[in-house]
C-alpha cells in the first residue's frame, strides 16, 4: 500500500499560477503510474497528467501547454505546475498511485486539495 498527502491548493485569480504536491509514503520509484486527477461538482474525475514508471507522460488536451507534471524521486513526491489558470481548472485534484501486480490492478488516492480559480 501507498498513502498520499496532497497540498498546495487554494484560491487564486485567473491566469495565475500554483504548484500541487504529492508525497507518497514509500519510495514512487517502482510504482507502475502516478498522476493528478480532477474532480468538478457535479461531475465525474478525469484525468490531468499522468507518467509511468518508464517515464512515459499522457496530460489532458484541457491543460496541454499550461500544466506540467514532474516528480522527485529522492522526495518521494510528485508536483503539477499550473499555469495561465482558467475558471474552469476549477475541482478538487486528486493524486493517484496505481500499482499493477500480477492480474490485479491497485489503486490509491490522497484527500483532494481544492483548487479555485476565479474570474
Amino acid at each position: 500500500q501507498v498513502q498520499l498527502v496532497e497540498s498546495g491548493g487554494g484560491l487564486v485569480q485567473a491566469g495565475g499560477s500554483l504548484r500541487l504536491s504529492c508525497t507518497a509514503s514509500r519510495s514512487i520509484y517502482m510504482i507502475n503510474a502516478m498522476g493528478w486527477y480532477r474532480q468538478a461538482p457535479g461531475k465525474q474525475r478525469d484525468l490531468v497528467a499522468s507518467f509511468t514508471s518508464g517515464s512515459v507522460t499522457n496530460v489532458a488536451d484541457s491543460v496541454k501547454g499550461r500544466f506540467t507534471i514532474s516528480r522527485d524521486n529522492a522526495k518521494n513526491t510528485v508536483y503539477l505546475q499550473m499555469n495561465n489558470l482558467k475558471p474552469e481548472d476549477t475541482a478538487v485534484y486528486y493524486c493517484n498511485a496505481r500499482e499493477i501486480k500480477g492480474a490485479g490492478i491497485y489503486d490509491y488516492w490522497g484527500q483532494g486539495t481544492q483548487v479555485t480559480v476565479s474570474s
